[in-house]
């Protein structure tokens, strides 16, 4: 390539205003659609914080892509601002805790996110004890702020309730005594309350609210909604009605449906095509799966992917099988690990993280009975396409 040849694309004849497609960008109230009831719930909820008062705890479940993290970030952000005209101090901390799973990871990212500019108080990323944070975020939250939510997002992904309970039961142990906190945990599990400590619960879950997903009309309003990020003209009429359609038929993910339509934006740009085409759609949705799905499996270990892999050969091999047997899994996982040069696990390990995998909802799992002969067994079944899968994998093992 010379040097006089352009590497990049210098006038987008897509986009407009790209970030409208992102996942972590926090649209306008406008653009929020088909969750008002649910916003005036969680509202309802913290509306105490505006009188400087405690506001409740709350637990939010739902699929993914329902718009649990999008409305209590919104909500939140308004509370701040109401607060802030009737004289009241208001923040709020959002934590990942897929990324910080463990009691210090997290008090960490709530700790540095409180901690504004001017405080003598320091939050190292690393070398001081879980104590030690717990400490420095409460003197945070007592010398700046009258009311803190602080919202946790995939709680279950937490290894424990420990921070849970330091939170929920602050005021109450003596910890602080002029902040108020309120919690906002986010589940796409519907039974994971059924794990908390019974002390954790009886604080935390003084309210709970449930995310339906969206149906078709509702998606085809979202990207409407975020029409504005692309230049005019160039969206075929088409393609919004078809992702909403695809969309609101496999999951009702609004998530999935946002990136299915930037994947198709991003492919018009790949092949220089003036227009986003209807005919892009299929191509975004294969991308959007894939993508999906390996975000899903990233960071899992070795005999992880090795378990995986295994349903995955046996579900393309099969003719007309859809759920396979645990000690089926277990002999082609076996097979793998010799040609992996790799110590197989044992079975009961290898149960557990089949049992992973369906916490995931990257396979599901059903009892069955063989009688008095064979008594009972799981069979595992692949919730997702088996040559996606296959194709993730690979690309993960290179």
């Amino acid at each position: 390539m010379s040097e006089s040849d352009d590497l990049f694309i210098r006038e987008d004849a897509i986009f407009a205003n790209k970030e409208l497609l992102e996942i972590n960008h926090l649209p306008d109230e406008g653009r929020i659609v088909g969750r008002d009831e649910e916003i005036a719930d969680l509202a309802n909820a913290v509306n105490p914080a505006i009188f400087n008062q405690s506001p409740s705890n709350v637990l939010i479940f739902g699929k993914t892509g329902t718009g649990k993290s999008l409305c209590a970030k919104y909500v939140s952000q308004r509370l701040i601002n109401t607060a802030e005209e009737e004289g009241v101090n208001a923040a709020f901390a959002y934590v990942d805790c897929a990324q910080d799973s463990t009691e210090t990871q997290a008090v960490q990212t709530v700790a540095s996110e409180l901690n504004q500019d001017g405080t003598e108080i320091k939050i190292p990323d690393k070398g001081i004890s879980t104590s030690t944070y717990y400490k420095r975020l409460w003197g945070i939250l007592e010398n700046l702020y009258d009311v803190t939510l602080i919202i946790l997002d995939e709680i279950d992904k937490l290894d424990d309730d420990d921070i849970l309970m330091q939170l929920s039961r602050a005021g109450e142990a003596g910890k602080i005594e002029n902040c108020k906190i309120g919690v906002i945990g986010i589940s796409n599990k519907i039974k994971y309350k059924d794990r908390m400590d019974e002390r954790v619960k009886s604080s935390l879950c003084e309210r709970e609210f449930v995310f339906p997903p969206y149906n078709a009309d509702q998606l085809q309003e979202i990207m409407q909604a975020r029409g504005d990020a692309f230049k005019d003209g160039v969206l075929e009429g088409g393609v919004v009605p078809r992702v909403a359609a695809l969309a609101a038929r496999e999951h009702g993910d609004a998530r999935k449906a946002i990136d299915m339509l930037r994947y198709a934006g991003e492919i018009a740009q790949s092949k220089d095509a003036s227009m986003v085409r209807e005919v892009f759609v299929t191509e975004a949705r294969e991308r959007a799966e894939t993508d999906r799905f390996r975000e899903l499996i990233r960071g899992s270990t070795p005999h992880s992917r090795y378990v995986l892999q295994a349903l995955t050969l046996l579900s393309i091999d099969a003719d007309s099988e859809t759920g396979f047997r645990t000690t089926r899994i277990f002999d082609t996982y076996k097979q793998i690990c010799r040609q992996e040069a790799a110590d197989s696990l044992s079975l009961r390990r290898v149960r557990d993280l089949l049992k992973e995998h369906a916490f995931l909802d990257v396979i599901e799992q059903s009892r069955h009975s063989g009688g008095s002969a064979e008594g009972s067994y799981t069979e595992h079944q692949l919730l997702e396409d088996p040559e996606v899968v296959k194709q993730v994998l690979q690309d993960t093992i290179e």
